[in-house]
């Protein structure tokens, strides 16, 4: 080290300890014994205590900004936890209410359907390439279903049973191009059957053998008549949406849509005993039974 340097050192050393010396000893005096020294360390050092008060006011805000930063951050991370567990709670609460009111209308339909029932749980959807939606594996099974049974939903008619497998029940249903009921319109009693289509793209009937003479509009409902002691009567099957009628003696155009939404299918109602009848007569899925039947009774 340079001997300049070291004065230089010395002297500031000797500075730093003088200034408060006399700085504290211009304090003790009374204002009237101050002289011209005195009262020029007292300057210095209130404005000296005045910039290193802001400095200190200045980092204690800033500390205290902090604290609070991360006291608001651990705070919003509790209350995000607390806020996705209470959306939890309710959307829980939301499925177990929907469920519940579903199980209570499917208990209301239990209560109207003549015969006895089984109640079962949808669990899968089988899809193959040439229909949307071909059957329904059911979580409980009975010794007494078997195939041909009507299965039915608080919305109406869901389909048939078609294979029985210990526990699981495979549906046939409603949208199915093999299967079809006899139905009647429930505003003007216009027959006629509803025949799946097995349209890949939405779920949609065709119903056949409407006779010209007879009305049928957009929106009306069709349900069961009852007949072939399949389904009991009144149940809703599909909703009319297009009607093209034709010259006298040919059968209109009708379309519909199911009133069973089956992509929000959850229970379903098996009828192991229609009444009128000791047992469901097994059919082919051609519709030839329903068609003789429909034959048999069209004039009316």
């Amino acid at each position: 080290m340079s001997p300049v340097k070291r004065y230089r050192d010395f002297a500031i050393v000797i500075v730093l300890m003088t200034v408060p010396f006399f700085v504290l000893r211009a304090n003790m005096k009374k204002p009237e014994n101050l002289n011209a020294l005195d009262k020029t360390f007292l300057r210095i050092s209130v404005e000296i205590e005045v910039c290193v008060s802001f400095v200190a006011r200045g980092i204690a805000g800033v500390w205290d900004d902090y604290v609070y930063l991360v006291d608001v951050k651990k705070d919003n991370e509790r209350l995000s936890y607390d806020n996705a567990r209470l959306r939890e709670n309710v959307h829980r609460l939301e499925q177990n209410q929907v469920e519940n009111q579903q199980l209570r209308r499917l208990l209301q339909l239990r209560e109207t359907v003549p015969g006895d029932t089984v109640s079962a749980q949808v669990i899968g959807k089988d899809f193959t390439e040439f229909f949307r939606v071909t059957r329904i594996e059911l979580d409980r099974g009975s010794r007494d279903v078997r195939a041909y049974m009507p299965v039915v939903a608080p919305d109406g008619v869901v389909g048939k049973v078609l294979h029985v497998a210990g526990d699981s029940v495979d549906v046939q249903l409603a949208v199915d191009a093999a299967f079809s009921v006899d139905v009647e319109d429930e505003r003007t009693k216009a027959r006629g059957f509803v025949r799946g289509t097995g349209d890949p793209q939405r779920y949609f009937c065709k119903v056949e053998m409407v006779d010209s003479r007879d009305e049928m509009e957009i929106g009306d409902l069709l349900v069961t008549s009852g007949k072939g002691k399949s389904f009991p009567r009144g149940l809703p099957v599909a909703r009319v949406t297009k009607v093209n009628k034709r010259e006298l003696g040919r059968d209109q155009e009708v379309e519909a849509v199911p009133t069973v939404d089956f992509s929000r299918l959850d229970f379903v109602l098996i009828l192991v005993s229609p009444p009128g009848e000791e047992g469901v007569a097994p059919s082919d899925g051609s519709g030839s039974r329903g068609e003789q039947a429909k034959a048999g009774t069209r004039g009316k």
